[in-house]
């Protein structure tokens, strides 16, 4: 692990990490945020933020406008990378596919089987090297993220139900099985037989008996993509028919970006502090 990067914040430290990760066979890169409560040595609640098409860790790290709220609330704030990168490392020329499109699925078909294993990275992997090496509770996590990353938030939380205290999203893609960007994604990574498609979806995931006891999200109602890619009605509908307490706030005339995400980044932080302790 190397420490390519660290700045004071907030009285806290903003770190970007590389190592070489064994589930991708490549090099990855993090982003980390120590609050000033961390300094002691105290093991503090984390937030882990998955960030979508395009984007690296550095996308939320520079534009997310979290820190201020992680140091008031004791909160360390882990941003991971979206895919594997690299030499050798399959790619397409699409910006929804291949690198920084990794969806956190483990592929299974080629050329992207080699190294597209975000789910076995995220879930696994950099959890247990945080763990390690950072003051973390690792009995009080959340988790959130942005559009694909809200698909990774939302399917890996209803796959690991007793993991995290609280689940959030910015704009997430909550269908991929019904929409362009997924069938795409998980045609591509996955193959054909869209049974292999459910664990990754939030909606036939709550439809098979997946269950979490509260959600909160947050769509732009100027967001292109609303309609096409998101559809936040499926997950209201799939929600009230479990029984899921969903709060879904739709912010009149904020759209996709960080302007939208940093706007409201702070209240969600707040709603997950309430729930980690």
């Amino acid at each position: 692990m190397e420490i390519v990067s660290e700045v004071k914040a907030h009285g806290g430290r903003q770190l970007v990490v590389s190592h070489s990760s064994s589930a991708t066979g490549t090099p990855m890169t993090f982003s980390i945020f120590l609050p000033p409560q961390a300094a002691d040595g105290a093991a503090l609640p984390v937030v882990w933020y998955l960030s979508g098409l395009t984007c690296t860790q550095a996308n939320v790290t520079e534009k997310g406008e979290y820190r201020a709220a992680c140091a008031e609330l004791g909160l360390v704030f882990v941003a991971p990378d979206t895919s594997p990168r690299g030499e050798g490392v399959a790619d397409a020329e699409s910006y929804d596919f291949g690198q920084g499109a990794g969806f956190y699925v483990d592929a299974t078909h080629e050329p992207w089987a080699a190294n597209y294993r975000m789910w076995t990275y995220v879930t696994e992997e950099l959890p247990d090297l945080v763990a390690g090496e950072f003051p973390v509770a690792m009995g009080r996590q959340a988790i959130t993220g942005h559009s694909m990353g809200g698909h990774g938030a939302l399917t890996i939380a209803l796959n690991h139900p007793l993991r995290f205290r609280s689940v959030s999203a910015f704009a997430p893609i909550v269908a991929p099985s019904q929409v362009p960007w997924g069938q795409k994604a998980l045609g591509g990574y996955l193959g054909a037989d869209a049974s292999a498609w459910r664990r990754h979806d939030a909606i036939a995931l709550i439809e098979d008996g997946a269950r979490l006891p509260e959600l909160l999200v947050d769509v732009g109602t100027a967001d292109p993509f609303l309609e096409q890619e998101l559809r936040p009605e499926l997950l209201e509908s799939a929600c009230e028919r479990a029984g899921i307490a969903l709060t879904l706030n739709r912010r009149e005339g904020y759209d996709h970006s960080y302007y939208f995400i940093s706007t409201f980044m702070a209240e969600h932080l707040r709603w997950h502090a309430e729930r980690l302790g």
